[in-house]
């Protein structure tokens, strides 16, 4: 099948995926499964090796699958024995019912724990710190899930983040090449969220109003008599310093997070609950919602492999789908706009980094962007700097597995998700622009 058509097919796939979810035609594992399977066989792979494609593409998220499945029972574990509730208590009290300052206060915790540039943890532990806060006060959870996309694609720019850390492979850069031109775009980002935190905290402020008695609303697995059962008042303080070991661990980087996790999990459910069967029947009560959560991130793995497609004997997917809107994407850039590159660079990395997954993007789409750019003049610098500014809206991406997870904590569409999200990341866009502009790092040749 010709170059072309493969490309047409692989959006096609995207566009159709999308479209079922978004019009409640088929629920978003079954069409994350279904859909790519469909397009794999119109592309010509047969139905067996698109199961095989489909497998590796579970493989390559088992890691984030892991992860998820140990996160989700951790904090879900925290939340049982009450560790959070000292502090929603007390924040609750400091905040004086006023919604302003949860959402700003929202952003700045987000924008502090994503600095371990992993989404899916920041997602834990932002939404389990303040969905009983949000439940109290009546706040919108959207707005909770918008600040984190927001701070977390900022923070995720960090060297040790995903995108940046490809970018240096691929650009042969160092962390002290690449982080000093990220960092005046991410105060700007990080300004420009806390601003729109600030916005949506002055409309949630005149839609609710200040509250003065803020009723409790607990998050109930069975009854209360039972929650208050597994309740673990007088092991807070063990619970408090094993969670902030953890999240330590986890900042550092000295092991795999989802071993981390899973230390975490089992010596937690040793000491809170050491009798077997009530660790069972802990167990039972998260499974509903971790299975509900980590069965997309396979669904997500599924859409990844189809994507992709065959690899070679290097390992590298140069015949799929993926490979093939690549290639398009790199053929409709005509050759008189070559002192523009970088910024052309900037505009194609948004695109491409919603369709594609990092890998796919930064390992098949940059290297030949990066090959015309340099015959024109730009540099290794330029060229990663302005592979990263499509990373504002990556996270939009039906292909990023952790999002399932937030909108699950946050009860929204895919739909709703998006909609209401991408307004706001069209401003982080412009700032990182802005900035290129400005000092040079998207230069016109």
């Amino acid at each position: 099948m010709n170059t072309t058509l493969l490309a047409f097919l692989g959006l096609a796939m995207i566009v159709t995926f999308m479209a079922l979810i978004m019009a409640k035609k088929l629920s978003a594992f079954t069409s994350l499964v279904i859909v790519p399977i469909l397009f794999g066989v119109l592309a010509g792979y047969g139905f067996f090796d698109t199961l095989t494609y489909a497998m590796a593409g579970i493989k390559s998220v088992a890691s984030t699958f892991a992860m998820m499945t140990f996160a989700i029972l951790y904090f879900g574990i925290m939340l049982l024995t009450g560790l959070f509730d000292p502090m929603v208590d007390k924040v609750v009290k400091w905040v004086k019912g006023d919604p302003l300052k949860v959402l700003v206060g929202t952003a700045i915790l987000s924008a502090f724990v994503s600095l371990d540039g992993d989404g899916t943890t920041t997602v834990m532990i932002v939404c389990t710190a303040m969905i009983p806060i949000f439940d109290r006060l009546k706040i919108k959870k959207i707005y909770l899930a918008t600040l984190i996309i927001l701070t977390n694609g900022v923070m995720n720019l960090i060297p040790w983040g995903g995108p940046t850390a490809r970018v240096m492979t691929v650009m042969h850069l160092d962390a002290s090449q690449i982080l000093p031109p990220l960092l005046p775009g991410m105060i700007l980002s990080i300004i420009y969220t806390l601003g729109v935190a600030y916005y949506l905290g002055k409309k949630e402020r005149k839609r609710l109003g200040v509250q003065e008695n803020v009723e409790h609303v607990a998050e109930h697995y069975e009854s209360e008599e039972e929650e208050e059962n597994l309740k673990r008042p007088n092991l807070i303080w063990f619970n408090l310093i094993l969670t902030i070991a953890l999240v330590g661990a986890l900042v550092l980087g000295k092991a795999d997070s989802a071993i981390l996790f899973g230390f975490g999990v089992a010596i937690a459910l040793a000491f809170n609950y050491p009798k077997g069967k009530v660790q069972r029947h802990v167990i039972s009560l998260l499974a509903p919602e971790m299975i509900s959560v980590v069965i997309m991130v396979l669904g997500a793995g599924v859409l990844m492999g189809v994507l992709n497609g065959p690899a070679n004997a290097k390992g590298e997917y140069v015949s799929g789908m993926s490979h093939a809107i690549a290639v398009v994407l790199t053929q409709m850039i005509p050759t008189s706009l070559g002192k523009y590159f970088a910024i052309i660079i900037a505009i194609i990395s948004a695109p491409g980094t919603y369709l594609l997954n990092n890998d796919a993007f930064y390992y098949g789409v940059l290297p030949p962007l990066a090959a015309t750019a340099k015959a024109y003049g730009f540099n290794n610098l330029q060229i990663g700097f302005a592979a990263l500014m499509g990373q504002a809206f990556h996270f939009l991406s039906p292909l990023v597995p952790f999002i399932y997870l937030l909108m699950d904590k946050t009860k929204i569409t895919l739909g709703e998700y998006q909609s209401c999200i991408f307004r706001w990341c069209i401003g982080i866009f412009l700032c990182f622009m802005l900035i290129g502009l400005i000092l040079g790092y998207l230069p016109i040749l």
